[in-house]
């Protein structure tokens, strides 16, 4: 899987709001164990949270 960069160019988001998102959505995939599934596949963490913030497929607000 690669980043899909064509999706990423046609967010209007906030770059910062977006990329504290998959940090943290990385972060709840490695603590949760998904990480080894992900890594049999040959896939890398991050990029899994990317496509899964930039897809929909993880919605994210910003609290204040």
């Amino acid at each position: 899987m690669s980043i899909p960069i064509d999706i990423l160019i046609t967010k209007d988001k906030n770059a910062y709001t977006m990329t504290c998102a998959i940090i943290k959505r990385a972060d709840q995939i490695t603590a949760s164990g998904e990480d080894f599934e992900i890594a049999e596949k040959g896939e890398k963490v991050v990029t899994e949270s990317i496509d899964q913030v930039l897809s929909g497929k993880v919605e994210y607000q910003l609290e204040e």
